[in-house]
């Protein structure tokens, strides 16, 4: 690794001149670099929906809705106390990696003598092998998240892209080799394992750090303390988004589950790239200007703005065609997913502007407002999942998009109340986007079940696709008038044109 580099890892966080460009070129990277995750994720879907059975996904489902929490409680949030905090020097770094790869073996030795337990809970006897054998993915994060912090700290997002694309890659591969091979639920089991290790190796080379001796200092304590108000958020958010598998596999078995599980991964792939992806893109730069609150809430308004501008069209497309493009990509065995990731699509929207709640607390120094409203989003998840569980998959599917639209106006207020982010500012951001999604769903509901209603479903996609991104469009440059957003889209591909050429 050069000097050069190192320096950039440990140096003081601070705005620079280009931090504005940087910050647009990491997003645009994080978001191709999602994109080209879900091509992959799609692709494989697809083909492995062909050769296994709803039941097999549907193991694989509820064990890793209990165990699946690995990476969040191993990392013990210390990637973002790290890649935001104004210094770090190596022995800091060094003393958080000894201490989460300790985390990460003792949770694997808990999870491998838990998987009796486990599979006895479900009254379903495979389950305990698959539970000793993912038990390995909470040890081997460990062994690469404090690099890909320090990677996050330099800004080096599209070494960060590759790695995470070509490991994803290689993996999915894998998992396809062994299910034409007969493997059954083991290709899904060995793609989440494999994917781990090559990540660990990718990283290791890309980074060039290495961990040192530890030295617990009065610096790793603070950066304990920010993480793991990050971590006690990240464990309730975790079970608000897998608890449905866990209760739908206990009363309805891994075949429904099966059904809701790829439904959930084409909803929660989407998600992920429209605003997972920008979580550690946003909360490094938004950080670097917490000493100028005004110029940090001008950054978040217009980041918020031009993301669910985008997001808004594409979730509300899904919602119209879910049904279509699960019986294309999956088959019409897989027909019930579809009706399921209609209605999870409409939650979509909402659900992407929660999801950037972490770039406010973060950037503003309070995780432990994070936490709390993490404990609060669970609470009232599990209510939403009781109120829909009697109604099947499809229930649940339902009530969960009704809490989102309730929840995500006051998360933001909630999370934007240091900075002085009020209920006006935040419909006045993301509002206008909110309502023609909804505007334009309904409209694409309607054409699709008159209009089109005898048309083959490859051409009513296409057509409904197309379709609904104009009446969006429409909507928000003749109705709203907001065109902003699309400045923005511009002034990055110019910048990328004038990079390249």
């Amino acid at each position: 690794m050069k000097p050069a580099t190192r320096r950039a890892y440990f140096e003081e966080a601070a705005p620079s001149h280009d931090l504005h460009r940087r910050s647009l070129r990491g997003g645009a990277v994080a978001v191709v670099a999602q994109a080209g995750n879900l091509v992959i994720q799609v692709g494989s879907t697809m083909i492995l929906a062909r050769i296994l059975l709803p039941e097999d996904f549907g193991l694989v489902a509820m064990v890793t809705a209990v165990i699946g929490f690995a990476a969040i409680v191993v990392d013990l949030g210390t990637r973002d106390a790290v890649a935001q905090r104004g210094s770090v020097n190596e022995d800091e770094v060094s003393a958080l990696f000894w201490i989460t790869l300790g985390v990460g073996l003792v949770l694997t030795a808990i999870a491998a003598i838990s998987a009796p337990l486990i599979a006895r809970f479900y009254d379903e006897p495979r389950l305990a092998l698959i539970v000793m054998t993912l038990s390995v993915t909470f040890a081997l994060p460990a062994l690469y998240f404090q690099q890909q912090a320090l990677m996050r700290r330099a800004l080096l997002f599209r070494t960060l892209a590759l790695v995470d694309l070509g490991s994803n890659l290689v993996a999915t591969l894998v998992a396809i080799v062994l299910a034409y091979r007969g493997y059954g639920y083991w290709a899904l089991v060995w793609k989440l394992v494999l994917t781990g290790v090559f990540t660990g190796v990718a990283v290791w080379i890309s980074c060039g750090w290495r961990p040192k001796r530890p030295a617990f200092t009065a610096g790793v304590r603070e950066l304990l303390g920010f993480g793991l108000n990050i971590t006690g958020f990240a464990i309730s958010d975790y079970v608000s988004r897998s608890v449905d598998r866990v209760a739908l596999g206990y009363t309805a078995g891994p075949r429904v589950v099966g059904f809701y599980q790829n439904a959930f991964l084409a909803y929660d792939n989407a998600l992920v790239v429209c605003s997972d992806s920008l979580h550690n893109v946003a909360t490094v730069t938004l950080s670097k200007l917490r000493g100028d609150v005004p110029a940090l809430k001008r950054a978040w308004s217009t980041a918020l703005s031009s993301l669910v501008y985008f997001v808004a069209p594409a979730f509300a497309t899904l919602a119209v065609t879910g049904q279509d493009l699960i019986v294309l990509l999956l088959g019409s065995k897989w027909e019930a997913s579809g009706a399921i990731l209609s209605v999870l699509a409409l939650r979509g929207v909402p659900h992407a502007i929660e999801r950037t709640l972490g770039w406010l607390h973060v950037s503003a120094g309070r995780p432990d407002r994070w936490r709390r409203w993490g404990n609060f989003n669970c609470v009232a998840t599990i209510v939403a999942l009781l109120c829909g569980l009697p109604f099947g998959a499809l229930g649940v599917a339902a009530a969960y998009t009704a809490a989102m639209y309730l929840l995500f106006i006051p998360g933001i207020v909630y999370a934007g109340k240091p900075l002085g982010i009020g209920a006006f500012d935040a419909w006045k951001t993301v509002g206008p986007q909110v309502i023609a999604a909804l505007g334009t769903a309904g409209v694409g509901f309607l054409v699709g079940h008159t209009v089109l209603q005898g048309t083959g479903p490859l051409l009513r996609l296409v057509v409904l696709g197309i379709f609904c991104c104009a009446v969006y469009l429409a909507t928000m440059t003749l109705g709203f008038r907001m065109t902003k957003p699309l400045a923005v889209a511009a002034s990055l591909v110019r910048t990328r044109v004038v990079t390249l050429g």
